[in-house]
């Protein structure tokens, strides 16, 4: 386990829990410019506009990196001084397990790159363990593998907030 991170923080929640838009305000709370690694793929209308939505909320202050699989490596380049915001590690470990890749590997290279950085960096997950059990091997593989991964993460942060209904619920603060 990694030492706690006093720049790091972890934003849960379920889908439209308003995860996304509270971590933005927690960087544009840093003097810009803003760093926003975009793990998510377009793959069809419905996601297109998602992050369509996403988009129009950032302004010039923003420099967008899309970071589908190399989120590690985009965290590593970002500027050592400038807020990072990574949207979402849900979509970065579900582009790495459909694509074949070796998670525990990307992993573990994710919370080194973390590890490395003194400013202000902010991950947003999906937390997917309060719903049903998945029917399927691949949903159950994926369940278990992105619980693990919040586990790690939470370890690692100084803070991790968990939102709710677009209401922010901090489960840990050693800020």
């Amino acid at each position: 386990m990694l030492d706690s991170h006093t720049q790091l923080s972890l934003v849960l929640g379920g889908s439209r829990s308003g995860k996304s838009r509270y971590a933005e305000e927690l960087v544009r709370a840093q003097p810009a410019p803003w760093v926003y690694l975009a793990t998510a793929q377009a793959f069809d209308a419905e996601m297109a506009a998602r992050i369509a939505e996403h988009r129009a909320r950032r302004d010039e202050g923003w420099r967008t990196v899309e970071a589908p699989l190399a989120l590690p490596e985009a965290i590593r380049d970002a500027p050592a001084a400038a807020p990072v915001l990574a949207d979402c590690l849900t979509l970065w470990l579900s582009n790495l397990m459909l694509g074949g890749h070796d998670v525990a590997a990307a992993v573990d290279d994710l919370e080194t790159a973390l590890a490395a950085r003194d400013a202000t960096t902010v991950l947003v997950s999906n937390e997917v363990g309060l719903s049903i059990v998945p029917d399927n091997p691949l949903g159950r593989a994926f369940s278990d593998a992105q619980g693990r991964l919040n586990q790690r993460i939470a370890r690692q942060a100084a803070r991790v907030v968990f939102m709710v209904a677009g209401l922010p619920m901090v489960m840990k603060d050693e800020t």
